[in-house]
């Protein structure tokens, strides 16, 4: 049952596949279950309900330190000189296990509530509105650097109280962390992640001392006061917070931004019946959206223990790659999953996950792309595509370089 996938299928590194993965993943679908890539080391899983069963399987874990040392598990430990990125990624809660993970999910659900969320509806529909506003002012440009980016950095940034002048430093700092989330970084990669995590991590390291100092309204202040059976986050834990709430809301928002647009672009009856009633349509549309081409479309897992996929043994030591895009488009799941249908209700995708580890910014993820989609409808109804959009050369995290539009 072992698969060997032939480059020409599955080339994440190839431009027009990035352009366009879905017809690979239909025959990595169609060939089995498991798949060995060698060129990332990696069983690759393209199936809807082996995805979503791995997600929540404890024997696979986002790290295995909790259980081996990288001797025992067979790896090499990372270069010394990566370490400033490897301690901010790794006290974050998407590469933690139990019970690390449970203490810290628990904390910052403390200060990262529903409420938080709801409360900051009018502030993210104003910021939409401002930006769409200029957008519109400035006759058309860049919806990617203009809307799309500008609005995600500026709520998150609202919600940990980092000041306006401040703000401009927080995508650069993104950009080249999530470059290591890429398969196989080269070490230029590791270089600019490991200067943006140093100077991200010093930065909030300041900011947590002033609201130790002078606590105010802002999710920062809440995550110092978070307390739950006598535990506190720690200040490193405090800033891998941080940066993941950053990263994770803004790269996912920015690129089903973009990649939502584009793909209304290509569906013009789609678009049209949203125009026609934004209000009703939206919220089972940004759902939609996110699966028809999800902006993560691979999420890694470490095999702590052998596992089964379809007949297929996968050792412990090996690891995973959940491709979320094919998951996200598999028949046997999605009725006519290549079909874009913006009122599809019955829409269980993977976009954010699933598990210990399904997205907690997904609530705020969904308002975000409400308040940017349904300004754009409302105050560009004549929003039309100047030309065709590049993607960005990365696969794991896939966007568009930009996306040119006019009213």
């Amino acid at each position: 049952m072992t698969s060997t996938v032939p480059l020409p299928a599955f080339d994440p590194w190839r431009p027009s596949f990035v352009a366009d993965p879905y017809p690979a993943y239909a025959e990595l679908r169609e060939s089995g279950r498991a798949h060995w890539f060698e060129p990332s080391r990696q069983w690759l899983i393209p199936h809807f309900d082996d995805a979503r069963a791995l997600l929540a399987d404890r024997r696979l874990g986002r790290t295995y330190l909790h259980r081996f040392s990288h001797e025992e598990f067979g790896r090499t430990a990372p270069p010394p000189e990566h370490e400033p990125f490897h301690t901010l990624n790794d006290h974050g809660m998407l590469d933690l296990e139990a019970p690390d993970h449970t203490r810290i999910r628990r904390l910052v659900s403390k200060a990262f509530t529903p409420r938080t969320v709801e409360a900051l509806v009018p502030t993210i529909e104003r910021l939409a509105g401002e930006l769409v506003d200029s957008f519109l002012a400035a006759g058309g440009g860049d919806l990617i650097a203009s809307v799309a980016e500008p609005l995600p950095v500026a709520v998150i940034a609202e919600m940990l109280g980092i000041p306006p002048a401040d703000r401009a430093s927080l995508r650069p700092w993104s950009a080249d962390i999530c470059g290591m989330y890429e398969l196989n970084p080269g070490e230029e990669t590791a270089r600019r992640a490991v200067r943006a995590s140093l100077e991200f991590s010093a930065y909030l390291r300041e900011l947590i001392a002033a609201r130790r100092k002078d606590p105010g309204g802002d999710l920062i202040s809440a995550l110092i006061a978070a307390y739950d059976e006598g535990d506190r986050l720690s200040e490193q834990e405090m800033i891998s917070t941080c940066v993941l709430l950053l990263n994770a809301g803004h790269e996912a928002t920015v690129n089903s931004t973009g990649n939502g647009w584009w793909t209304l672009f290509r569906h013009p009856d789609q678009l049209a019946a949203l125009r026609a009633d934004p209000e009703a349509l939206l919220p089972t549309a940004v759902d939609e959206l996110l699966r028809y081409d999800t902006p993560l479309q691979l999420f890694e897992r470490w095999v702590l223990d052998d596992i089964e996929v379809g007949g297929t043994v996968i050792p412990r030591g090996r690891e995973v790659a959940l491709l979320f895009g094919s998951a996200n488009r598999d028949p046997a799941r999605f009725d006519r999953p290549d079909t874009l249908d913006l009122s599809r209700a019955d829409n269980p995708h993977l976009s954010f996950g699933a598990g210990i580890h399904y997205c907690l910014g997904a609530p705020l993820a969904r308002r975000e792309l409400m308040a940017s989609f349904g300004a754009l409808l409302r105050k560009a109804p004549r929003l039309r595509l100047v030309r065709e959009p590049e993607w960005r050369p990365g696969f794991v995290i896939r966007g568009l370089t930009e996306l040119l539009v006019e009213n």
